[in-house]
């Protein structure tokens, strides 16, 4: 009977313990260290803690980090809608697929296209690519050479969501922006200039564009 006892009580002091134990890991990892972080990020941080959101006349139009599409309203019997060729136009999207769960709202769900760079379907898709780069940006003056087609105009990112092109392809762009929208090429070409970022640090990645805050000055240009 008393050893009975006496493990009834252990076993009470190690749920006990085992409590307790819960409890202060759960306000410490579950309150007070995300509390902590919030701080410290909305403190420091506080563009990159909410999302790095871009804003346009006060209103958010979206994230400098995650890619949108720029395209005409989808028309009848089309499959996908056609690219708004008045706006700079970002990395293609094949890997992306439609949100299924949540249909009240039109999700972009991310992806790769997990092709080889032998598949013979990846194959057409970039040929097909490339011929549509060459013609939606020729115009009557200018023709693009399909020998200045950049790699990031015609395939995916592993994501899907990229939100930046190369300077290259900006550039390719240009002349079609400036006439769909009556500017002057110099003036579209100073804007893609002056949305070109750098390398950080002089070494690390490669100089980009951001397509989101490239078409806000665009629409600025405009007016």
């Amino acid at each position: 009977m008393t050893s009975m006892n006496s493990s009834a009580r252990n076993t009470a002091r190690l749920l006990g313990a085992g409590a307790r134990a819960l409890l202060v890991l759960t306000v410490l990892c579950g309150v007070l260290y995300p509390l902590a972080v919030t701080g410290v990020a909305q403190g420091l941080f506080p563009h990159q803690a909410n999302g790095s959101e871009v804003k346009e006349a006060g209103k958010v139009v979206g994230s400098s980090l995650i890619g949108q599409r720029y395209d005409l309203p989808l028309k009848k019997g089309q499959e996908t809608p056609a690219p708004d060729l008045k706006w700079f136009q970002p990395r293609p999207s094949n890997g992306l697929g439609s949100n299924t769960v949540n249909t009240q709202y039109k999700l972009i769900l991310s992806g790769a296209t997990n092709r080889a760079g032998d598949n013979e379907e990846l194959i057409q898709w970039v040929k097909d690519a490339k011929a549509a780069v060459v013609k939606d940006n020729s115009t009557p003056g200018y023709r693009v050479p399909a020998s200045a087609v950049p790699p990031d105009a015609v395939t995916s990112s592993g994501s899907g969501l990229d939100p930046d092109i190369s300077p290259a392809y900006a550039r390719l762009q240009v002349h079609r922006v400036a006439e769909r929208n009556h500017l002057p090429v110099q003036r579209v070409e100073k804007l893609v200039e002056d949305h070109t970022q750098q390398r950080v640090l002089g070494f690390v990645g490669e100089p980009r564009v951001n397509v989101l805050a490239l078409n806000v000055a665009l629409r600025e240009l405009v007016g």
